[in-house]
């Protein structure tokens, strides 16, 4: 057990304290402020505060982890080893940074909060971020930290004990568009093929009349494929389903269909199947609540699990919305066009809502790599050598590997064989 000695426990120095040694590093803690207590404990014990009691193993505390709301923060990066920190403290410090700020302000999205120009779809640019403009956006800080902390505390307490965590690969299959000309119906199918007829792209129109004979030829039908590879290397895969009506950003099969309820079931029968929140439903919480009803009677299941379209997240409202909806778990926490760890780290954590100065019951699951990053990217080498980068950066921590493929652009005519590259992936990095 690790004595934590603070002069003042709030949600926030808790929250972190939780998601660092509890679910990171696996070692149980306790917290006091009691100076008495501090002095008294035998066991492995570090004080959190702003100067050292005796000559303890002591973390010069910023005031982040005190204060309330939002304040203007200049952020300021030093170097531990190689890695790249902030918060820096002063040299009675036993590790020269704050880490446990430094933790908070990424995983709680602090500088979300704070003003900036979003994007046509409402989104935090990844280039307004910290973790860009000082390139470690590519490598999961917050685990990086937290075991280079576990190494100085072993030196100074070789008989503490502490849970190793296992590397974990997760693979999330985004249906969004789940047939290119199937089963899309009369009027949208008429329309699609007079306007690549006129448009004289000759090779869509014939794929269009060959899957209108023979659905199973739709490019887009990958899932049987999908399934059987999931299978051979025993993954942990997803299936994350949009399931709304038509509008101008969510153009999938119609609810309706009974073909599309069918490919649906018949997936949730050998993998974990859940929502794909629509683009509509964004701001609308009766809308939400309405699209995941809609899946849960499909599959006879409970529908637990969110991803929203275009990775739309929009701190605090969005996990508001989705815990007002009894979503237990969130998969959207990354970027759609870059690479690498949004929240600073590999590891599901729950969110902080700064606003309310209350941890929130739903869990994040940050993921590393969405495929739409790699869109011009002209040949698989290329990509590859990217994507192996981002596995020996979790690998090292023994983090989760979460990765975003649709089946659209695994099943799209590209530069780029996606299908290909997949296996690759999967084949090289599931272990």
């Amino acid at each position: 057990m690790l004595l934590i000695y603070t002069h003042r426990i709030t949600p926030r120095f808790s929250y972190t304290m939780r998601q660092l040694f509890t679910r990171i590093l696996g070692i149980e803690i306790t917290f006091t402020t009691k100076v008495e207590d501090f002095i008294k404990h035998t066991g492995p014990k570090i004080t959190y505060t702003k100067q050292p009691l005796q000559n303890e193993f002591f973390i010069r505390s910023n005031d982040l982890l005190f204060e309330q709301g939002i304040n203007d923060i200049q952020i300021h990066i030093g170097d531990w080893d190689g890695v790249p920190c902030f918060f820096t403290t002063g040299e009675r410090s036993t590790i020269p940074f704050d880490i446990f700020s430094a933790s908070f302000y990424l995983l709680s999205r602090y500088e979300e909060y704070l003003p900036h120009v979003k994007d046509m779809h409402g989104r935090f640019p990844p280039k307004a971020s910290v973790a860009y403009k000082n390139s470690f956006l590519k490598r999961p800080v917050v685990d990086i930290w937290a075991f280079k902390l576990l190494e100085k505390l072993q030196q100074r307490f070789p008989d503490m004990e502490y849970q190793q965590r296992e590397y974990r690969y997760t693979s999330i299959i985004d249906v969004t568009t789940s047939h290119c000309f199937a089963y899309r119906g009369f009027v949208r199918g008429a329309a699609g093929f007079l306007l690549d007829l006129f448009s004289f792209k000759l090779r869509r129109v014939s794929q269009r009349i060959s899957v209108w004979f023979n659905p199973k030829k739709d490019p887009y039908n990958n899932y049987a494929s999908l399934i059987e590879l999931h299978k051979k290397y025993r993954i942990n895969s997803m299936f994350f389903f949009q399931f709304a009506d038509y509008s101008t950003y969510d153009k999938n099969v119609s609810p309706n269909s009974n073909r599309f309820k069918f490919l649906i079931k018949s997936v949730a029968d050998y993998s974990v199947v859940s929502l794909a929140a629509s683009y509509s439903s964004f701001s609308d919480i009766e809308l939400l609540r309405k699209e995941k009803k809609r899946l849960s009677n499909v599959i006879n299941r409970p529908v637990n699990f969110s991803r929203l379209r275009y990775n739309r997240v929009d701190v605090p409202e969005t996990y508001r919305n989705l815990v007002d909806a009894e979503f237990t778990d969130d998969y959207t926490m990354g970027y759609t066009h870059e690479t690498g760890f949004r929240a600073g780290t590999c590891t599901p954590f729950y969110f902080y809502d700064i606003n309310l100065e209350i941890q929130q019951p739903i869990r994040i699951h940050p993921f590393a790599i969405h495929d739409y990053a790699y869109i011009n990217y002209k040949n698989k080498e290329a990509i590859m050598e990217q994507v192996s980068v981002l596995y020996e950066e979790i690998k090292a921590v023994d983090g989760e590997f979460i990765t975003v493929f649709s089946n659209e652009l695994l099943g799209g005519d590209q530069k780029v064989n996606w299908m290909n590259l997949y296996q690759t992936i999967i084949k090289t990095y599931h272990v």
